[in-house]
């Protein structure tokens, strides 16, 4: 194997098997490039399990523009506004893009695309795949053209450790397979490693997301941005499976109300009802069980019968667990789903470490804002591949001297870290609760033990909601329940929440800072 690796050298090395991953590889042709992927191709990727679909402006009556302005006020003040414009505009050109690749997406009688209705959107603009199998049905199109083209070389069951850096620039890739470490000298890395689910008791994310691109980052000196944005999906199956089962909110979006025990539909007098953004249903589902009522999602008249059809996924899971949604209601909780912050990028995915690039939901893009408008991921990861892809190839990749392996870090185990961010950074946070988390993390951030990576970025998330005194998205704090006038994005570098972090463990007390400053 080390002399496999040796030959690969000095090629770009793409780390994660998703879709974000898998595009920008696969936009890279012909230029040779690496790609890492620590399970087989879609075992633990999150973009396989994706139910809602593509956001993208397709319908007659639709327009980037609208798309837009949806995506923005969903976002509560944190887009940012130029980014977005670029992703929306480019969103029906991806969709095209992936049909040619082989994806089958959904079709009316005429051939004419089949538009869903999602949470907070003002169109039917949600493309899916196969009903509620939209994510696996990209991820097996994006996988068989991987394995097609020449120019890629993938590695699975290969696990990126930690980055190599010296003066702020990348040099190489510290990864382990079966047979032990190997270094991967290279000047131009990206990061497309997913979401942080893994982290949390509860979530609908493979648990195998954890967060690992963000510590790899983190640990090279990349600033990290609004890390404190974790959205949590209104509607994950309620039962023992984890990770969750996920109800697509394209569910809703077909008419399905929520009800509680009582067959009460708590939600009907609030404005947008069922369907509000995430972040409001969220929380009025978690208050409601809060109150001692179990939550329901009824589809039994909506889409009712055109149930099992429609989603068909969902309904193979219910029946497993002897509930037929056409005669009984689902029942739902709210589940970590996706993170807004990540990896501080420009619109290219260059990080603030040279020769370091992120794409997919490890990266903050500043399309998402505070809240993720519901089917903007896939979109945006499957757009931002090629403008990474472009990036990567127009960068320096000249000759780098071979090295010898440092010290492996240990394997990552969240097993440590989940009570404790499920805990204290849940639907509702306050301040006393985040501090405790805070201090719980903090040791094991800074020892050498399989949870060291894991606590890490759960700590940063932590500092990054420890630090913003208000209520805006997926962020709600309870004693701080309204948002300020204005809105600023958070950055936080490791040393800084690691800053922050001692001086909160060693004061013993609540500590005064000003909200979203880096």
């Amino acid at each position: 194997m080390s002399t496999e690796i040796s030959a690969l050298n000095n090629r770009p090395v793409i780390i994660g098997g998703g879709a974000a991953g898998l595009m920008t590889a696969l936009q890279m042709a012909p230029e040779p490039v690496l790609l890492l992927s620590k399970a087989p191709l879609g075992a633990e990727a999150s973009s396989l399990w994706a139910q809602g679909g593509l956001a993208a402006a397709m319908g007659g009556d639709d327009d980037p523009a609208l798309h837009l302005a949806d995506t923005l006020a969903a976002g509560t003040g944190l887009c940012d506004e130029a980014v977005a414009h670029r992703i929306v505009h480019a969103a029906p050109a991806a969709v095209e893009h992936l049909a040619r690749l082989g994806v089958a997406f959904d079709r009316r009688a005429d051939g004419g695309w089949r538009l869903g209705l999602e949470a907070a959107h003002g169109r039917n603009r949600i493309v899916h795949a196969t009903g509620d199998g939209t994510g696996r049905e990209i991820m097996r199109a994006l996988i068989a053209a991987v394995r097609r083209c020449p120019s890629i070389t993938l590695l699975e069951g290969v696990e990126a450790r930690s980055l190599i850096v010296e003066d702020n620039a990348i040099k190489g890739v510290l990864a382990v397979n079966a047979h032990g470490p190997l270094v991967i000298d290279t000047g131009r890395v990206v990061i497309a490693t997913g979401g942080i689910g893994g982290l949390f008791l509860d979530s609908t994310n493979p648990a195998g997301c954890f967060g690992q691109g963000l510590a790899l980052a983190a640990r090279a000196g990349a600033l990290l941005s609004d890390l404190e944005f974790v959205q949590f999906h209104p509607t994950a199956f309620d039962g023992p499976s984890r990770p969750m089962p996920l109800v697509t909110e394209a569910v809703r979006g077909d008419g399905a109300i929520l009800i509680d025990d009582t067959g009460k539909r708590f939600m009907a007098d609030q404005p947008g009802a069922e369907l509000a953004a995430r972040d409001i249903v969220a929380r009025a589902v978690w208050r409601h069980r809060a109150e001692g009522h179990r939550v329901f999602l009824d589809a039994r008249k909506h889409p009712g019968a055109e149930f099992a059809n429609r989603y068909p996924v969902i309904s193979a899971f219910c029946k497993m667990a002897g509930i037929d949604p056409t005669t009984d209601p689902i029942p739902v909780r709210p589940a970590v789903h996706y993170h807004m912050g990540g990896i501080s990028v420009d619109i290219e995915g260059r990080s603030t470490v040279g020769g370091l690039w992120a794409c997919g939901e490890v990266s903050r893009t500043g399309l998402h804002g505070a809240n993720r408008l519901a089917s903007n991921s896939l979109m945006e990861a499957i757009v931002c591949a090629q403008w990474v892809a472009e990036s990567v190839q127009r960068a320096s990749g000249g000759p780098l001297k071979t090295r010898a392996a440092d010290a492996l870090p240990p394997a990552s185990d969240p097993a440590a870290v989940r009570p404790i961010l499920s805990q204290g950074l849940g639907v509702l946070r306050d301040r006393h609760g985040i501090e405790r988390a805070i201090r719980s993390l903090y040791p094991l951030a800074n020892g050498r033990s399989a949870a060291a990576d894991p606590a890490l970025v759960g700590l940063m998330i932590a500092v990054a909601a420890w630090r913003r005194d208000e209520s805006r998205g997926g962020h709600y704090r309870t004693d701080f329940p309204d948002a300020l006038p204005s809105a600023a994005p958070s950055s936080l570098s490791l040393a800084g929440a690691l800053d922050v972090a001692r001086d909160i463990v060693e004061s013993g007390s609540s500590l005064s800072v000003g909200s979203a400053q880096p």
